[in-house]
């Protein structure tokens, strides 16, 4: 009989790559994960580790057993869940990552309506950046996160489409829309991974934040401004990146910032121009005060928003078999009644 816990150990030696980064997720030795996989062997009756020059990489062998081992803990999520489901209603940790845009508008009343109805839950939230949400849920430090796809625009003038930068679990770096190589490392609808899933949550439309004095109506308008992109590393800079090389130049970066409402205070200062997705406008926000959820601040003044050819969408994603989890079933339900509530996306300016 196999074990389970070692099953796991493989699995994330195929995930990670090294001895040493499986020790650090499970707060092993490395000298203790060599141990457990040198046993896991032992009961497959196999070599499962070869020594390729100084790296160990899995055997044949080795790669049929991780396939199973993914499904077989797939298997045990969804046991798992479905024991959940049999108790008297959600209760116990359910850790969410989100990025900040949401964080300072939607999650608040989610957090709060979910205590209220379900007050056996603990709920807790990590801001963090769409491209560590895979990663987290893997390492079990999340239990649910919140990712991105940029696509393009249909019928957004200016410039050509930028390529697809997925959010999206287990796709590889292939070729986006328009011939161009689109980026993938999170959850997204297509080619999802044997061990992650996510369901659609908000399809947001992108805006070209300018000064508003800049003569500006397409993104080929924008080539030769100076630009405010977040840090490198992030989705929100390699949507900015592969946006602006779909149109056929590299953006110049003067400014880089994380957090939209700096972002935006930099354009209004005439700092820069930038792309910023609408929920951190304000223009969606506002509409947020009237149903009850909590708004952030409006658009300030001397920014003028003009269509950008991409839209942002936004899923929430989890380990495959978690789904019937009653605490991720319900967050899933609070946070789709969260965005059926808000109010339409005006146009921006042309």
């Amino acid at each position: 009989m196999l074990d389970v816990r070692r099953l796991r150990l493989l699995h994330d030696f195929d995930r990670l790559g090294t001895i040493a980064a499986v020790a650090v997720v499970h707060s092993y030795t490395p000298s203790a994960v060599s141990q457990q996989l040198a046993a896991l062997e032992r009961e497959a009756g196999v070599a499962l580790l070869e020594r390729s020059g100084r790296r160990v990489v899995l055997t044949g062998a080795g790669e049929v057993l991780v396939r199973h081992a993914a499904a077989v803990l797939s298997s045990l999520e969804a046991a798992t869940a479905a024991l959940a489901a049999v108790r008297e209603g959600p209760a116990g940790p359910l850790r969410i990552g989100a990025f900040p845009s949401v964080v300072r508008t939607i999650l608040p009343a989610v957090l709060v309506a979910l205590g209220r109805s379900h007050p056996r839950l603990e709920l807790m939230v990590t801001e963090l950046d769409p491209a560590g949400v895979p990663a987290a849920l893997r390492d079990r430090r999340l239990d649910a996160g919140l990712v991105h796809e940029y696509v393009p625009s249909p019928g957004v003038g200016g410039a050509p489409g930028p390529a697809s930068v997925r959010e999206a679990v287990g796709v590889a770096r292939g070729a986006g829309s328009h011939g161009v190589a689109g980026v993938a490392c999170g959850a997204g609808s297509g080619g999802v991974a044997d061990d992650l899933e996510s369901v659609a949550l908000l399809d947001e439309a992108v805006h070209l934040a300018v000064p508003a004095g800049v003569d500006a109506r397409h993104l080929d308008d924008l080539r030769d401004r100076d630009w405010i992109m977040a840090s490198p590393g992030t989705l929100c800079h390699e949507a900015t990146m592969r946006v602006c090389q779909g149109a056929g130049f590299t953006p110049r970066v003067r400014h880089q910032a994380d957090d939209f409402d700096a972002v935006l205070a930099l354009v209004a200062a005439g700092q820069g121009v930038s792309l910023v997705p609408a929920l951190a406008t304000g223009s969606l926000a506002t509409g947020l005060a009237a149903s009850g959820l909590l708004a952030t601040g409006s658009l300030p003044g001397g920014v003028r928003l003009i269509a950008a050819p991409t839209r942002r969408r936004t899923r929430i994603a989890f380990r495959r078999g978690t789904a019937a989890n009653p605490a991720i079933a319900e967050l899933v339900s609070a946070l789709r009644t969260a965005v059926n509530q808000l109010p339409p996306q005006p146009a921006p300016s042309q």
